[in-house]
Formats: C-alpha cells, sequence, structure tokens
C-alpha cells in the first residue's frame, strides 16, 4: 500500500463502552500505528468516556469526525437507555457508511449499539449488518465470525428462529460461496468447509426431520459443483469440536446461535464479526454495550483492537488480492468484499 489505510471507527451507543473501548484501543501504539483513524463520535459523547478512563482523545493518533448529534455540553448518562443515544449511534454508523462509500476510508470498524435504544428513536433496526446493507444497497449480506482459531459464516442471523428453519436452497449456496471467498483470502488457500445440519444429528436420514436431506444436501452438492471444498450436512453437535481439531477452516451455521454460541466459547475476546457481501469493508466488536459496567473504567478494549487490526488487515489485502493500487493511488475503486456475484 502506498500509505496507511483510512478506517473509520464508530463509537456505538454513547451510554455504553464503546468510546471507552475506542480510547483505550488506540492508546495502544502497536494497534494505532497500523492505519489512519478516523473516530465517529460526537464530542460530548467522547469526552464522557475520556474522563471516566483517563485518556486524552487530542493526544491520540487518530482524526474526530463529529456528527454534531448530542449537544457539546450534553451529560451522557452511562448504562441508560434512550432514544437521544440510539440516533446518535446510528447517525455515527451512518457516517462511516458514507466515508467508505466515498473513497474516504478503505474501511469501517463498529463498536456496539443497542438495538432497543435505536428503535426509541424511531429507525427501525435488527443490526449493523442489514442496516449498513440498506444504506449500501446490498442484498442478502452476511454474518462471519472470525477468529485465529475457527470461522463461522451465518445463513440467517438477526430474525426469529421460526423464520430461520424456513431454509432457502439459494440462500445457503450464497453463504458457502461467500464464506469461501472471505476464507480464501484471508487465508491464501481454498477453505476446508463443514456445513451444519440444521436439525438434531443433521436429520438422522429423516428421523428428524427433512430439511437437511431435502434442503442443505442438495445446496452442498451444488457449491461442490462450483469447485468449493465443502461436506455436510453434519450433526451440529460434533461439527465445531472438529473444526477446533483442525478438521475444517470454516462452518457455516444455518442460524444465529447455532454458531454464535460456540464461536462465543471458543474466542470471546479474539472473534470479530465481519460483514460479507457488502460494497464495503465493516468489521466489528462481537459484544455488546455493556452497559453493566459502562462508565466504571473496566471495559476491555481487546476486542475491539482485533476488530481494528482485521480490518486493517483487510482493508490491505483486498487490493493486494485484486492487484489494484494501494489505497489513495490512482485509479482506485470501490469493490465488494467479497460479493460471490460470480
Amino acid at each position: 500500500m502506498s500509505r496507511l489505510a483510512r478506517i473509520a471507527i464508530s463509537i456505538g451507543d454513547p451510554a455504553g463502552i464503546g468510546a471507552e473501548i475506542a480510547l483505550k484501543a488506540l492508546q495502544d501504539q502497536s494497534t494505532a500505528s497500523l492505519a489512519h483513524w478516523l473516530l465517529i463520535a460526537d464530542a460530548a459523547a467522547l469526552n464522557a468516556a475520556a474522563r471516566i478512563c483517563g485518556i486524552d482523545p487530542a493526544a491520540l493518533p487518530c482524526t474526530l469526525v463529529e456528527t454534531d448529534t448530542l449537544a457539546a455540553d450534553h451529560a451522557v448518562a452511562f448504562g441508560q437507555l434512550r432514544a437521544e443515544y440510539g440516533q446518535a449511534a446510528i447517525a455515527y454508523v451512518r457516517r462511516a457508511v458514507e466515508l467508505c462509500m466515498n473513497g474516504e476510508a478503505e474501511a469501517m470498524v463498529t463498536a456496539p449499539l443497542n438495538k432497543e435504544a435505536v428503535t426509541l428513536s424511531g429507525q427501525a433496526f435488527s443490526g449493523h449488518t442489514e442496516y449498513i446493507a440498506e444504506l449500501t444497497g446490498a442484498a442478502e449480506p452476511r454474518m462471519l465470525l472470525y477468529s485465529g482459531k475457527l470461522a463461522t459464516v451465518h445463513v440467517s442471523t438477526h430474525i426469529p428462529l421460526e423464520q430461520a428453519c424456513r431454509l432457502d436452497r439459494a440462500q445457503i449456496v450464497r453463504t458457502i460461496r461467500l464464506g469461501n471467498d472471505a476464507l480464501l483470502w484471508l487465508r491464501s488457500r481454498a477453505p476446508r468447509i463443514a456445513v451444519c445440519g440444521l436439525n438434531p444429528h443433521a436429520g438422522e436420514h429423516g428421523l428428524f426431520g427433512r430439511q437437511d436431506a431435502d434442503i442443505i444436501a442438495p445446496a452442498i452438492a451444488e457449491a461442490r459443483a462450483l469447485g468449493i471444498d465443502c461436506s455436510g450436512p453434519h450433526s451440529p453437535d460434533t461439527i465445531f469440536v472438529r473444526a477446533l481439531r483442525g478438521e475444517f477452516d470454516l462452518v457455516v451455521a444455518m442460524y444465529h446461535d447455532q454458531g454464535h454460541i460456540p464461536m462465543k466459547l471458543i474466542d470471546f475476546e479474539g472473534g470479530v464479526n465481519v460483514s460479507l457481501g457488502l460494497p464495503i469493508i465493516r468489521t466489528s466488536v462481537d459484544h455488546g454495550t455493556a452497559f453493566d459496567i459502562a462508565g466504571s473504567n473496566r471495559a476491555d478494549p481487546t476486542n475491539m483492537k482485533a476488530a481494528m487490526r482485521l480490518a486493517v488487515r483487510m482493508a490491505e489485502g483486498k487490493f493486494a488480492l485484486a492487484g489494484a493500487p494501494g489505497p489513495g493511488s490512482p485509479g482506485r475503486g470501490v469493490s465488494a468484499f467479497p460479493t460471490a456475484g460470480h
């Protein structure tokens, strides 16, 4: 790359730990030196966090990008659910997306927000991934949880379980393809992919449901015909152990908790949330706003630093993979990561 990547960080809900972990992460020189950081926040929210953790934002290697959502003299009420904080959090995300879409940033990292607070503000909202997809005009994004130990991509995420069980073959194939493209890029080799079944024991030959044999298995066959190294459907209760032991690089989960629960058990601090199928790069912490400890200077920035490092790695690798000039060079264009839109 011709220069350091520009990475936007949205601080999330002002009443949560987002600003605190962002400041603490930027205080770590080993992380801060990797990119030019654009901190999307209101001064009131940032200064409130700065006071509780004793870190001066002005002394950090970052550029503050304000949205003017909260008044400069606003006194942040840590740990409280408020509509104005939901409105602020969504404004930070929207500004970060704008920077990425305009080419002013190569990637964005999101600190946690509170879905209920956003909803109270009047914004229909089911999650970061879905909202960013709406802003960028992306169809059918996917959520990848990535760590040095394992990776999991989800066919569905923030929808009712009853709806998630209504499987669609094309959606499963798209998920496998997106996961394959992402891991191929991140690990520089074709990944070995295990696809979860939906039912106990992957249906046990139809004894516990027909979705595994009638929908998931044909989707796997279609993906294999495309040259993807995938197998299944595997019993969901054992496949993560097998993958963790090195048999697979990526697990395809059919719904949110099927993938999230094992991944958070495996590597809660190091797991990073990555959005696939968007025209921009977005990583995120894989934890919530932690209202119970917000404002107490007890938030651990480990996961935020992992998300920031992965965003840099993606920004650098995106152009290396395409053989394109680095950020800031003539001829740079915005391309999707990854879209699997072959």
